[in-house]
């Protein structure tokens, strides 16, 4: 009579070696097909730093950076401590955030402070638009472009 065993940790090794397997075979059918991506042209390439954004000309210089011109001035600042469990309106605004890069979620129970400057660019809009920035120890960890109008927008910055 032959018995055979496997531990948990095999077959999660197996699991990964097949993983990798189906991985480099698909990355070489890719490269043999020619495929290459090509962004849109519409996608920018980012050169702004979203760290080191200590002070009012750091941030100013940051919105100018990813194209945004403002009046100058802050026009709102409010510092604030994250929840430890979000809401539904914050988890809304989260998925914004996670789509731009950004993720709330590390920052639970963290002090952080909201920068609010008017926006005088944006297209195809008369109302008023605010760029707002949440800045934790100097590095933007979230923000957004947003209209003052209750019915209106909130996208990411860029």
């Amino acid at each position: 009579m032959f018995i055979c065993t496997v531990r948990a940790g095999t077959l999660r090794l197996a699991g990964v070696l097949c993983l990798a397997l189906v991985l480099l075979f698909g990355v070489a059918v890719a490269a043999d097909s020619g495929v290459v991506y090509n962004p849109p042209a519409e996608v920018a390439v980012e050169t702004a730093s979203y760290a080191r954004v200590k002070t009012d000309s750091d941030r100013l210089k940051f919105l100018s950076e990813i194209g945004w011109q403002t009046t100058g001035e802050v026009v709102e600042e409010e510092s604030f401590t994250l929840p430890e469990t979000f809401d539904r309106v914050l988890l809304g605004y989260n998925e914004i955030q996670k789509d731009q890069g950004f993720d709330l979620s590390r920052y639970r129970k963290k002090k952080v402070t909201r920068y609010t400057y008017e926006v005088t660019n944006f297209p195809d809009y008369d109302g008023k638009v605010y760029a707002n920035m949440i800045v934790y120890r100097g590095k933007i960890i979230a923000g957004d472009i947003s209209s003052a109008d209750p019915m209106g927008f909130v996208r990411g910055l860029t």
